[in-house]
């Protein structure tokens, strides 16, 4: 019998103040940060879901909407969207907030796909990850397209395997 687990069991939430030291040279919150913050949180969600170790597989169309400011937060919010086997598509949203005025807005999202593996959480082989049961209507939208984008990563993974086997390893500053 398949195991289901609501997108809700596997919701994580991280709030951070931006700090001038987290800034790029445009005064906004450096990409690589973000990214960072996006990978925590949404390994915590597969974790949560799965109660497994998982490694990050691929970050998918990270679209930056709005730039996020100097002393505003960055709320990084993500939930497991969709399971096949031992992957899950994990979707994140950011939210950004001005705390002075307390204005919200969506500042990026993402979908990242985690591959659970055998590790010192659980040493066992074969398994299947728990399938997922949204039901806010936002999260209704975003599993229904879980099979689609599933789809088109797949396509896209063989595309780049065979664009990355004509790429050198060659350093050309390096003595050989």
């Amino acid at each position: 019998m398949e195991e289901y687990h609501y997108c809700r069991t596997s919701r994580a939430i991280q709030t951070h103040r931006i700090f001038p030291f987290d800034l790029n040279p445009f005064g906004f919150l450096f990409g690589g940060k973000l990214m960072t913050l996006i990978d925590d949180t949404a390994s915590i969600s597969v974790t949560r879901h799965c109660r497994r170790g998982a490694v990050t597989a691929s970050l998918d169309n990270l679209n930056f909407l709005k730039p996020l400011h100097e002393n505003h937060s960055v709320c990084v919010e993500s939930y497991v969207s969709g399971t096949h086997h031992k992957s899950m598509e994990v979707f994140v949203k950011v939210i950004g907030e001005n705390l002075t005025t307390g204005e919200r807005y969506l500042a990026a999202t993402c979908f990242t796909t985690f591959v659970a593996v055998p590790s010192h959480m659980n040493e066992e082989i074969e398994f299947v990850v728990p399938k997922v049961e949204p039901e806010t209507e936002e999260e209704k939208m975003v599993c229904a397209g879980y099979e689609k984008r599933r789809q088109h990563r797949l396509q896209e993974r063989d595309e780049y395997k065979e664009f990355a086997s004509l790429l050198t390893t060659d350093l050309p500053w390096a003595d050989n």
